[in-house]
């Protein structure tokens, strides 16, 4: 017995450091047991600091930076993925391209869809459209539509009749006219608003491919989708308080948003019924004669009439015609304008790109649109421009149907994302540091292209939600862009000095600049009517 109770004594010299070590042990052993088995939870993306009720709302209203500048700006400081609550929404901005990776191709299905956005289901007859759909059944159905019938290479290349129509030939002859008035008044400084004339042009063959023919209601429809596309950008007052279920018509912003629909809608209507006139008035339609877009959709809707699929409706197809004509409506216009800007205040881009487009059709006394892609020069000096000046420099926020992680960071569901791919095309690391300088040589022998696959260079984003009417747009701006450095030198008014050129930016839907670019055309070699 006394031999047990030896054994069963606490002596506290040895006994304590030994449960000491033993407890240490269990603690560790424990711990690094959970780490393995459970990972940390990722945090939520790093951002300022908001505002009851408004959130970060008065850190993009209260400066003279358009939003795509001043997020670029509060990224810096944040970080490539950046958390604002504006109004009641939580938004995650993104501004890297490694970041875009795991947006545009990662998460893509669970980022496929669009949140809610009030002009968007007025104007699209509940969003049945193609870019302000939710993602389901219907817009994989809608977007297989585009892709394969209506902006495929093969549908843009019959339009190919009608650019140069309205580019080489009304376009070229609009700004020649001008040219020829400067030079019958002697006055050296008389200038065309380059931009205008652009837009104009553009919208003709926009309109004669989607509707067959120019109309005396065009101007009418051009003017109500112009408004629209103000209305669209997500970020008004009615949008970022869905709950408070009265404001759109305690501002008036829903009976604005209605009034437009309908002008636009009546218009639609007329031209619909158009169409089918002639279709029924001509039983054995001519296969030497293009189908318009509006054709092809009215051919879809009988073919799926005579089967088991369920139809488009009218308001389907007019919601589409809506959304690809606002899509294409002053989006190429602008691309061209920004890069007459951009080589106007760059004399030796400007020489270098003219003498390739001029010793490449200086044999046919004209421009058309084969070889335009072998223009390397000029191919590069567009893709310059759409780093610097994309379009949509916010690309069209998606809305996460789940949590998921992007970079590390916890992005909660119902959560809207942003793709700053302004600020992308400016990184230092993907540009050098340069990455703010137009210089076109960067793309010159350079694989990188703007299809959605280099995450560095985005100006029609990427994935599932990538742009639809890359080809049709490009194929204007290509065109377009030829022919103005063709057949004309460029000078700027007055004595203004290349860099007195102003650059100032008008944020939107698109975005444009700020002031009319305005110069003065010099015909160099003109074609007779």
């Amino acid at each position: 017995m006394e031999q047990l109770q030896k054994h069963l004594s606490f002596s506290p010299s040895t006994d304590i450091p030994l449960l000491l070590l033993t407890f240490t042990a269990i603690l560790l052993a424990t711990s690094l047991l959970r780490k393995s088995k459970i990972p940390p939870m990722p945090l939520p993306p790093p951002g300022p600091w908001k505002l009851p009720i408004v959130g970060n709302l008065h850190q993009l209203a209260l400066t003279p930076f358009p939003p795509h500048r001043r997020l670029r700006d509060m990224a810096e400081k944040y970080g490539p993925v950046m958390q604002l609550q504006l109004g009641e929404l939580p938004h995650v901005v993104i501004s890297s391209p490694e970041a875009a990776r795991d947006v545009l191709q990662t998460h893509d299905a669970v980022l496929a869809s669009r949140p809610f956005v009030l002009a968007a289901d007025i104007f699209f007859y509940g969003r049945t459209g193609i870019s302000f759909t939710p993602y389901g059944d219907y817009w994989r159905r809608v977007r297989k539509i585009c892709v394969m019938e209506l902006l495929s290479d093969r549908r843009v290349l019959s339009y190919r009749a009608v650019r140069e129509d309205e580019l080489c030939g009304n376009m070229v002859r609009r700004v020649a006219a001008a040219a020829a008035a400067s030079c019958a008044s002697r006055e050296t400084t008389s200038t065309v608003d380059l931009g205008e004339i652009l837009y104009w042009a553009s919208n003709r063959v926009i309109t004669r491919s989607a509707f067959g023919a120019l109309r005396e209601n065009t101007e009418s429809f051009l003017a109500v989708v112009n408004s629209m596309s103000d209305a669209l950008s997500g970020l008004s007052i009615c949008d970022l308080y869905p709950s408070i279920r009265f404001l759109p018509w305690l501002t008036g912003f829903r009976a604005k948003l209605t009034a437009l629909h309908r002008e636009a809608d009546l218009i639609l209507e007329e031209i619909i019924n158009e169409h089918r006139a002639r279709r029924g008035n001509s039983d054995d339609r001519s296969a030497a004669v293009v189908d318009d877009i509006l054709d092809v959709l009215l051919d879809l809707r009988e073919a799926d009439c005579n089967s088991l699929e369920s139809p488009l409706t009218n308001d389907n197809i007019k919601a589409v015609a809506t959304e690809l004509f606002l899509a294409g409506s002053g989006t190429a216009s602008v691309t061209i304008e920004w890069i007459m800007s951009e080589i106007m205040r760059n004399p030796r881009v400007l020489r270098k790109v003219q003498e390739e487009v001029r010793r490449a059709f200086r044999g046919k006394g004209k421009v058309d649109e084969q070889g335009l892609d072998d223009l390397k020069y000029m191919n590069a000096v567009i893709k310059e421009v759409l780093r610097l000046h994309p379009d949509g420099p916010l690309l069209a926020p998606r809305e996460s149907q789940e949590d998921l992680v992007v970079a590390g960071y916890l992005v909660p569901a119902r959560t809207k994302v942003m793709v700053n791919v302004w600020a992308i095309g400016r990184d230092t690391r993907s540009w050098g540091a340069d990455a703010e300088k137009f210089n076109p040589e960067r793309f010159l022998d350079c694989s990188v292209d703007y299809k959605g696959r280099d995450f560095q260079f985005l100006p029609f984003g990427g994935g599932r939600r990538i742009c639809a009417g890359i080809s049709f747009g490009m194929a204007i701006v290509k065109l377009g862009l030829a022919n103005l450095l063709y057949h004309f030198d460029w000078k700027l008014p007055g004595k203004m000095k290349p860099e007195d050129l102003d650059m100032t930016e008008r944020f939107g839907l698109t975005l444009r600049r700020k002031s009319p670019l305005c110069l003065v055309p010099v015909a160099f070699d003109i074609p007779a009517p």
